[in-house]
């Protein structure tokens, strides 16, 4: 029976590349799933093979590592040379998005607060 590797979603193509390329370089069959029409499901890459599984998941663990590790030496480099996208970056790209998103979280908590405050003003 089949066992899922990698979820699909949220997954970069190159990761998704990566993981089908390492499969087949190590001989481990697999077949993947696409997502669905209506977004339930985001597919994934399925080792075909209960017995390959274990190599494959152990595999899939060096390679994220690896990549971590790759990603975490990136993000330090870009804050050390100071190319590092920041809040105050986006804010001055996109000023009208980051006021949405921040009235939009400030409704959010008044949403939250209102049964607080219903119940506050109901008992005195």
């Amino acid at each position: 029976m089949a066992k899922l590797l990698l979820n699909m979603r949220m997954v970069p193509d190159d990761e998704a590349d990566d993981v089908r390329g390492f499969l087949r370089e190590h001989g481990i069959a697999f077949h993947e799933t696409r997502p669905s029409r209506w977004g339930i499901s985001y597919g994934g890459i399925w080792v075909s093979e209960d017995a390959d599984y274990p190599r494959a998941r152990g595999l899939m663990d060096e390679y994220q590592s690896a990549r971590q590790a790759r990603a975490r030496a990136e993000r330090a480099g870009e804050l050390q040379d100071g190319s590092a996208e920041t809040f105050a970056d986006i804010l001055r790209r996109e000023p009208l998005r980051v006021l949405g998103i921040l009235v939009g979280i400030v409704f959010m908590l008044a949403l939250v607060a209102l049964p607080v405050v219903l119940l506050w003003r109901a008992g005195a």
